[in-house]
């Protein structure tokens, strides 16, 4: 697909995720002829893949409808077969540069395209924080136990009554600890200080709890196993000794980065956080008339398959109400 000087489309959508494909869904349907940019695959440390984080997910078991899960990457192809049959158009590229300061808005692409559109919305999620290691990255990436998010995927079978371990210190490690708790035999939580981050309510809750084991002043340096996970080696932060830790499961919960490089300079507000800022927390919409945002990239708290999904369906509606109130048809 070329730029064309003279096409200004209604509605682009950036992004390819829960958020953007349900975006491309309701706004195709409305007749909004959507075009969505979904990016194109790159390493950052782990790979980054159109799709989203869910093409790193190889058991989705809590998303409706699918009563006997569903692997992440066959669920996003699910859900662009659905947007491309009601009509959402795909472009293979990145955004690099927004142009919000006049309308119509202006994209600037990978590619070398120009995209001109009335609205955008932005879907593009967030990228967990990874160690950098690299039996980490390849057992998070076929399914071998390694994984960056605890809601999602620590109920599955094959991580209960295992020994499993939490990297981190912050409310969201204390979090993802205390959640595993119900399914562990033992959660072994590796912090590199002698003291958490996290809230002190959070840190009793998982000091207190009877399968919690804290391994203070340590660093993962490597995961071990071949096809899953059986341990890991710890460094001693203060000595540099080593050691071996039998797990069955590894979850890393050393934060996310949204996905809003592309944004600098475009007039976009952020949270403290750097995810885009939502004035009104009913809305998808941004501090920018007729720029929109959806799913991970302005949800630090949730972060699920399903809660971007339901905000890709906001922004669509949201966007079709306002296209209708500046006539754009």
């Amino acid at each position: 697909m070329s730029s064309s000087e003279d096409r200004v489309e209604k509605v682009v959508i950036i992004g390819s995720g829960p958020a953007g494909w349900t975006a491309g869904i309701y706004a195709a349907r409305a007749n909004l002829e959507p075009l969505c940019i979904v990016g194109v695959p790159r390493q950052d440390p782990a790979p980054v893949l159109p799709g989203g984080q869910l093409m790193l997910t190889t058991e989705v078991e809590n998303y409706p409808g699918f009563p006997e899960g569903v692997t992440g990457p066959e669920m996003m192809q699910m859900f662009q077969k659905q947007a491309e049959r009601f009509g959402t158009r795909v472009l293979g590229a990145d955004v690099e540069r927004c142009d919000f300061g006049e309308r119509p808005f202006t994209l600037h692409l990978s590619n070398g395209d120009v995209v001109r559109t009335h609205s955008v919305i932005i879907a593009t999620g967030a990228t967990a924080n990874w160690i950098g290691l690299e039996n980490e990255l390849r057992l998070a990436t076929t399914g071998g136990g390694v994984s960056a998010c605890a809601v999602c995927d620590g109920a599955l079978p094959v991580f209960r009554d295992k020994p499993l371990a939490v990297v981190g210190g912050g409310d969201t490690a204390m979090e993802e600890a205390a959640y595993l708790t119900k399914f562990a035999s033992m959660v072994h939580v590796i912090h590199r200080r002698d003291e958490f981050r996290a809230s002190k309510s959070m840190q009793d809750r998982v000091l207190s709890a009877p399968n919690v084991q804290v391994h203070w002043n340590r660093t993962v340096v490597d995961v071990l196993g071949d096809e899953f996970i059986t341990g890991l080696v710890l460094q001693d932060t203060r000595s540099g000794e080593t050691e071996e830790l039998p797990v069955n499961g590894l979850f890393i919960a050393i934060g996310h980065s949204p996905a809003t490089k592309f944004l600098e300079g475009s007039g976009v507000a952020f949270d403290d956080s750097g995810y885009v800022h939502l004035p009104d927390g009913g809305s998808s919409r941004t501090n920018i008339d007729g720029v929109f945002a959806a799913g991970d990239v302005a949800d630090h708290v949730y972060r699920q398959a399903i809660t971007a999904a339901g905000m890709g369906c906001r922004a669509a509606i949201d966007a079709e109400r306002w296209l209708a109130e500046q006539g754009v048809e």
